[in-house]
């Protein structure tokens, strides 16, 4: 039996890609791509997929919030986190929202495709240094460090501040008005008890959550 397999990813070249390597697959087949993530939830609530392969930024809603509502409507659908995001930031708030892998896009094709069957069996796909995170996660270890406290939707908006996003593009990213984006990025800073922007990365770069490769 082949499992059906829907790519949710904002970039044309990554669906591409992936449709590129599902075409000459024995037991799995592309059967369905959106762009954003509104469009993801309604073919994936329309459908009975196998396999959910999700990008995280998509335009429209945090990723965050995207895994748990998938997963409150299809339980039963493994959903593979593709993406671009490090793994400091998101990977052990993805696996706790109810993803069954995370894997970075720079990933060799094998690689992704040996993924995409392990996710779609049932099992789980993480890495070495994922599992680490994991073993580490403060939240797990009774260690309640600030970043912690924040919700789904704040820890996307505090992703995206930290890696240099302006508040008007995080409210275009999340269909959100700026007033929104600005009251939770006070929120956040309460939560937080920061007291700017700068504080903010500050905070990132001494937890390590932008990733090892930011320049």
């Amino acid at each position: 039996m082949k499992h059906d397999a829907f790519i949710a990813d904002d970039q044309p070249v990554v669906r591409l890609g992936l449709r590129t390597l599902l075409a000459d697959c024995t037991d799995l087949a592309f059967a369905g791509e959106a762009g954003d993530a509104h469009a993801a939830l309604a073919m994936v609530l329309a459908h009975e997929y196998h396999l959910l392969v999700l990008e995280l930024s998509l335009p429209g809603r945090s990723g965050l919030e995207l895994i748990k509502r998938f997963k409150a409507e299809r339980p039963r659908l493994p959903v593979l986190v593709f993406t671009d995001q490090p793994e400091e930031m998101y990977a052990v708030r993805a696996i706790r929202a109810g993803a069954s892998g995370y894997l970075m896009k720079r990933s060799e094709p094998a690689i992704v495709l040996e993924a995409m069957r392990r996710v779609a069996n049932g099992s789980m796909w993480i890495n070495q240094k994922v599992a680490e995170l994991l073993a580490t996660d403060p939240v797990r270890n009774g260690d309640h460090l600030p970043h912690t406290r924040l919700t789904d939707r704040e820890y996307g908006i505090f992703s995206r501040i930290v890696s240099g996003a302006k508040l008007t593009q995080i409210a275009d990213e999340l269909s959100l008005s700026i007033k929104t984006v600005s009251t939770h990025k006070s929120n956040i800073l309460d939560k937080m008890t920061l007291s700017g922007q700068v504080d903010l990365v500050r905070y990132a770069i001494e937890h390590q959550l932008l990733g090892s490769d930011r320049g």
